[in-house]
């Protein structure tokens, strides 16, 4: 089977959907599927990555190619286009990852245009708080005059929660949904002292960390407020925060954390990855992710896998399902309510070591990259059964 993933951005700056597309490619791979991926050469706000465009480069064991992107809004990239209107036709399925970009409106119309059948993930671009936020007008005129065709058109809408689906519904699309859950490589073991040597003061205080982009939506400002809450009650705590964002916003985050008196008890570790992610969930004793809305939480299963407790804010979708799994905690995303999550963590170690052994357990049962290659490739399966796209290529 061949199959064509596109993404309108593979940057670091991206985050989560970039772990997520590289799990995918791995995934598939592992199973015996042909995987290619066509993206832009974005390399965050205002950057390109540098990558050669057109050409195909092996990469991440799979083929993929860059196009160049001309303008920041929508991620505009004509010869990306052009190149999907020429070869759409040489895969089997195309799955396409995210809504209001020029990659995924172009792969979804050469795709109904030559008949080959196509799935979308929206990336939680359906949910609320995905269509309220930047130009919500805009949005709302992109999504009845140009997404919902290419929705109701699509052999599945792939969700990766329940509670991302549940959302989507709301409003009133004629869509396939399935649900498949993201899934992560088990991580490498970290070793907590060498991140430690550079933080002595981390050592005495519950190590608390933040793993993702530095973004409003995150609400890393709901942490460290709620730091402050628990630094003033006597509570020995820090925050390592992995993690970059726009430099404006950024400062900002830390002229909070001076105001909450917390300045010495925050780290900016900047973009983590490889050992130095590892030795950052090894130092951990509990994640925190309070954000205001996510369609997933890649960062939350990663936090699992390395067997941290998770206080997760109620607005992933996650939340749920790791509460019900006894492996952490959901919370409003106001201050008090994160810092009444952290003292419950920090009088009681054992329920620390006991919820982390069930991160371990829900992660392996859920979340890994085998669980996820297995339920992809039935999904593909199935949309070319009833497509007929087997037997055509027989």
């Amino acid at each position: 089977m061949k199959v064509l993933q596109v993404i309108p951005s593979l940057s670091e700056f991206a985050g989560g959907p970039t772990i997520a597309l590289e799990e995918i490619e791995r995934s598939l791979t592992e199973r015996g599927l042909r995987v290619e991926t066509v993206t832009t050469d974005d390399g965050g706000p205002g950057t390109r990555n540098g990558k050669i465009c057109g050409s195909p480069i092996l990469e991440n064991g799979v083929q993929r190619r860059y196009f160049q992107k001309r303008t920041e809004f929508y991620k505009a990239a004509p010869s990306l286009g052009r190149w999907l209107r020429k070869h759409i036709v040489d895969y089997d399925i195309v799955h396409v990852h995210a809504l209001f970009s020029y990659a995924s409106v172009s792969a979804c119309q050469w795709a109904r245009r030559r008949a080959v059948p196509y799935v979308v993930r929206p990336l939680g671009t359906l949910a609320h708080y995905g269509i309220t936020q930047r130009r919500p007008w805009l949005k709302r005129l992109s999504l009845d005059v140009v997404e919902r065709p290419l929705l109701e058109g699509a052999a599945a809408v792939h969700f990766t929660s329940g509670a991302e689906l549940i959302e989507a519904q709301r409003l009133n699309m004629a869509m396939r949904p399935v649900v498949v859950p993201l899934g992560i490589r088990k991580p490498q073991a970290g070793d907590a002292a060498r991140l430690l040597r550079d933080y002595p003061l981390m050592a005495d205080a519950l190590r608390i960390v933040y793993l993702s982009r530095l973004d409003p939506k995150k609400n890393l400002e709901g942490l460290i407020r709620a730091l402050g809450i628990t630094t003033r009650r006597g509570l020995a705590a820090a925050v390592l925060v992995g993690g970059s964002g726009e430099p404006g916003y950024v400062a900002r985050l830390k002229a909070l954390a001076v105001a909450e008196g917390v300045a010495d008890r925050v780290v900016w570790l900047g973009h983590v990855q490889g050992a130095r992610k590892a030795d950052l969930l090894a130092a951990g004793e509990v994640f925190a992710l309070p954000s205001i809305s996510e369609n997933f939480g890649i960062a939350a299963v990663e936090a699992l896998a390395a067997g941290l407790p998770c206080i997760l804010g109620d607005g992933i979708a996650l939340a749920v399902e790791v509460e019900s799994a006894g492996a952490g905690i959901g919370v409003a995303p106001s201050a008090d309510a994160i810092a009444a999550a952290l003292e419950y963590y920090a009088k009681d170690p054992s329920l620390r070591i006991k919820q982390g052994l069930a991160a371990r357990q829900l992660y392996a049962r859920s979340f890994s990259i085998e669980t996820m290659g297995a339920n992809l490739e039935a999904l593909y399966c199935r949309v070319l059964h009833e497509t007929g796209r087997v037997q055509a290529r027989a």
